[in-house]
């Protein structure tokens, strides 16, 4: 498994374009209120992509996927298409997922939208996943492994009750939308072999449950669901190895680390 090494001109490249992804995150954010749709949602972002950004929407006919993002509401844990009949509402947790192409180059991230007033077993999932993923983040530098970071995500979430889906991951991330290493969110041991170096860059992504792991494909052959109905999370961003620990291209504006209080 040939892990790429980023160039410069690649890192520069990967920037602007996980800088574009977190854009669309921040544009969208105003308009994910209840009664509107997420078919409606997801032509916002596509207009804003192709037009404001002059960008790719990278999922648009990705193997087949209909459309320019990934909006996955509450039993959703990732993939959801997005439907004009499909109408957020109250109480709704909603993941939407972004990845743009500029220049050749990829940047995804996601977020949870709560559509107050959420119950507050709902939030928590949400907080404890958004919990996970700094948790995960924090532990990449150089000579870590991958294992490190599917360890902390792992422990947190199930000390919160919670379960990680094994199903779907992380993953490298560059000219292509997928490369290697898969990033998985739970203590495998083959990820003691991945070791970190400057230069790498994938995406940390971990999908929490708030009843057990198993997920189960629908009928479309993209919606994935909690098999026991219960809710999901899930956030993400893109990053690289940098020489003393990590630097995130999807960071938004105003972000700052979501760790659990001490």
């Amino acid at each position: 498994m040939e892990i790429k090494i980023k160039t410069a001109e690649e890192i520069e490249k990967m920037r602007i374009a996980g800088k574009l992804a977190a854009d669309v995150l921040e544009m969208i954010e105003p308009y994910v209120k209840p009664g509107i749709s997420t078919g409606e949602l997801n032509q916002i972002m596509h207009k804003y992509i192709t037009e404001e950004q002059q960008a790719i929407p990278a999922t648009l006919n990705y193997h087949g996927f209909p459309a320019s993002s990934c909006i996955s509401i509450n039993q959703v844990v990732c993939h959801g298409i997005p439907d004009d009949n499909k109408t957020l509402k109250k109480g709704d947790i909603v993941n939407i997922d972004v990845t743009v192409i500029k220049d050749g180059y990829h940047g995804d991230t996601s977020r949870m939208f709560e559509l107050e007033p959420v119950k507050p077993f709902a939030s928590r999932l949400c907080n404890v996943a958004r919990e996970c993923l700094w948790l995960g983040i924090e532990q990449v530098k150089p000579n870590a492994t991958l294992y490190d970071v599917a360890a902390v995500i792992q422990q947190h979430a199930e000390n919160n009750n919670f379960s990680v889906v094994r199903e779907y991951c992380g993953h490298g991330i560059g000219a292509e939308f997928h490369e290697p290493p898969q990033v998985l969110h739970y203590a495998a041991e083959e990820l003691k072999e991945i070791i970190l170096k400057p230069g790498m860059v994938f995406t940390i992504e971990p999908m929490i449950n708030q009843g057990k792991a198993p997920v189960k494909l629908l009928g479309d052959n993209w919606t994935v669901v909690t098999k026991d109905r219960k809710l999901s999370a899930q956030w993400e961003h893109t990053l690289m190895v940098t020489e003393t620990g990590y630097e995130i291209f999807t960071l938004r504006t105003g972000e700052q680390p979501f760790l659990p209080k001490q």
